[in-house]
């Protein structure tokens, strides 16, 4: 009795002298996990999410981390089991293998864990397992990569197509687009159905080519095509992987700018980083559709603050739009 006594003293004695304690407010732990950190692509998204936590003033922190190369998703699973080993406060993933990183996530929902994927979703049958998808509507990507090949080759030809992973979502949506602007018709699912003369177009035997994010052999698998097929149609990538890195497809694109230039070559890529768009403005593509990375990390790490500490839920899907670039309208062509 005494203790208590005591005890209630000392309270009430310090909230006389106005020294009541107060609670500590939580510092959540948020984790944003790419699909590799080599890619300055994922840079961006890095650095939205360091705003994010920087604007927070100490209610977060941006815990960044992926694996080191893109591999086949079994890394980047390891890393989401580990994240949700250590009770994180929220994940936001861009899942390199859609299938794999459904199960692993399965885990987080068990443990309530709130869960975000940005720029890649999971598949269909597992979108039970995160509140929201956070970026591109990577269909569109698609769409517009073709409708920029279309505009340059109106009577269709011959294209390769270079994606990342083959159980990549968002990748395979992109082809899907690409596929179904080319054809005129619209495919069950992605990544659609392979070009074979539908609408005046055909893909040429090799294709499409399957980078893995490995940059370069990215730049090795255009370098082989484009010699291979001297009188390809078309090349596009559903990423920027050659163009990151600048010198190396600089130096197999320019053996070709004189077919980019004269268009006889639809050279077009996705993608609208700083890198990029300076290659295009040295003739080495003829158009870049562009995503908003910063905005992809940004996003994620304020949504999943509104969704633990204010139970508040983001729009799902919530897009964060396009930027499709030319050579003409290089200089205004990249939006807010």
């Amino acid at each position: 009795m005494r203790k208590l006594f005591w005890g209630g003293a000392a309270v009430a004695l310090l909230v006389a002298c106005g020294g009541a304690p107060s609670l500590q407010a939580k510092e959540y732990t948020f984790a944003l996990v790419p699909k590799n950190m080599n890619n300055p692509f994922f840079d961006q998204a890095r650095d939205g999410c360091m705003k994010a936590e920087k604007e927070a003033a100490g209610k977060f922190k941006c815990l960044y981390i992926g694996p080191g190369e893109h591999g086949g998703g079994e890394e980047q699973v390891q890393v989401v089991n580990d994240l949700i080993a250590k009770k994180v406060d929220g994940i936001a993933v861009s899942p390199s293998n859609a299938a794999a990183m459904g199960k692993a996530l399965e885990k987080a929902k068990a443990a309530g864990i709130p869960v975000l994927t940005w720029d890649s979703d999971l598949l269909d049958k597992d979108k039970g397992l995160r509140i929201a998808y956070v970026g591109t509507k990577n269909y569109d990507i698609g769409v517009n990569l073709a409708k920029l090949v279309q505009q340059i080759k109106p009577n269709g030809g011959t294209i390769c197509i270079q994606s990342g992973g083959a159980a990549a979502a968002n990748h395979n949506e992109r082809m899907q687009g690409i596929r179904d602007t080319l054809s005129g018709k619209k495919s069950d699912k992605a990544p659609g159905e392979r070009l074979t003369g539908q609408n005046g177009w055909t893909e040429v035997d090799g294709c499409p080519l399957y980078t893995d994010d490995d940059f370069p052999r990215a730049v090795q698998q255009m370098e082989d095509i484009l010699g291979k097929y001297p009188k390809l149609d078309a090349f596009v990538p559903t990423g920027g992987f050659p163009q990151f890195i600048p010198q190396a497809y600089a130096k197999v694109a320019e053996k070709h700018k004189a077919r980019i230039e004269d268009k006889s070559l639809a050279l077009v890529v996705a993608d609208t980083l700083p890198v990029q768009m300076d290659l295009m403005k040295k003739g080495l593509s003829l158009g870049q559709v562009g995503q908003r990375p910063f905005e992809m990390g940004y996003k994620s790490m304020n949504f999943l603050y509104e969704i633990v500490h204010d139970k508040k839920m983001p729009a799902d899907p919530t897009y964060t739009g396009l930027d499709v670039c030319t050579p003409e309208t290089a200089d205004t062509c990249i939006g807010g």
